[in-house]
């Protein structure tokens, strides 16, 4: 019984995401706004049922059910996971500002290209060839500060994407790079860690925790990155649709 929220976790979560029916019906309630703080072109959605914050709800409410707790259970451990919550969730207070920042920064009345493009644009001209070694490591820095690896994709695919795109390489590969590396940077990430530890009662000492999985972390990013050497100038891999 006590795998049960768990399962049914997972297995909501891959319905939700493959079953198209079941897909379309959650993102049917969506909440939208444009011309945020007056800027044209500034827009962004929220849709609760899909994302994973709300499936976590509606499990909970299923795990409450089956497991026949009472309110005043089910109370005692709302409270408990809120301070939890909020110790942890309190990162994202300025992660996610700092994300649509980079992701918006290219609407502006000055023409001037986007953050991540700009970013690009100089890493290109400086490293040159030899950037793929460094591109894991930028996608780990990225989860380190958002956050996440949704955030920092979110945050950095678009410079993966245009710094390829400057140096004549696999676009597809360099955006892989990214994820792959931003999924090694959550071993270090700053929320995971004060998560983590608000979890299994260690507040207070994430900087512990982080100094144990630093080492793991750059062994992952320095040979993701020497793979991906390999695999642009040796096995010469290209983007996918590149010879249609």
């Amino acid at each position: 019984m006590g795998w049960v929220p768990y399962v049914l976790l997972a297995v909501l979560l891959v319905i939700s995401r493959t079953v198209e029916p079941v897909r379309e019906a959650l993102n049917s309630l969506s909440f939208g706004w444009s011309d945020i703080l007056g800027e044209s072109g500034v827009s962004g959605s929220l849709e609760p049922l899909y994302l994973p914050g709300g499936i976590l709800v509606f499990v909970v409410l299923l795990t409450a059910l089956i497991h026949r707790m009472k309110v005043g259970e089910l109370q005692r451990a709302f409270g408990e996971s809120t301070k939890t919550i909020i110790g942890a969730g309190f990162v994202l207070i300025f992660t996610i500002p700092m994300v649509r920042i980079l992701i918006n920064s290219g609407v502006n009345g000055s023409d001037l290209v986007s953050m991540p493009v700009a970013m690009a644009q100089f890493v290109a001209n400086s490293v040159g060839d030899v950037y793929p070694l460094f591109a894991p490591a930028v996608g780990g820095l990225g989860a380190f500060i958002a956050g996440s690896n949704t955030a920092a994709n979110l945050m950095l695919a678009e410079f993966q994407f245009n710094v390829a795109e400057q140096l004549g390489i696999s676009t597809a590969m360099m955006v892989a790079l990214q994820a792959v590396g931003a999924a090694a940077g959550n071993m270090i990430a700053i929320h995971n860690v004060v998560a983590a530890s608000a979890t299994v009662g260690l507040l207070g000492r994430e900087g512990t925790t982080i100094r144990k999985t630093i080492l793991p972390t750059i062994y992952y990013l320095t040979f993701t990155g020497i793979i991906a050497l390999i695999a642009f100038y040796v096995i010469g891999v290209t983007d996918p649709l590149m010879g249609n």
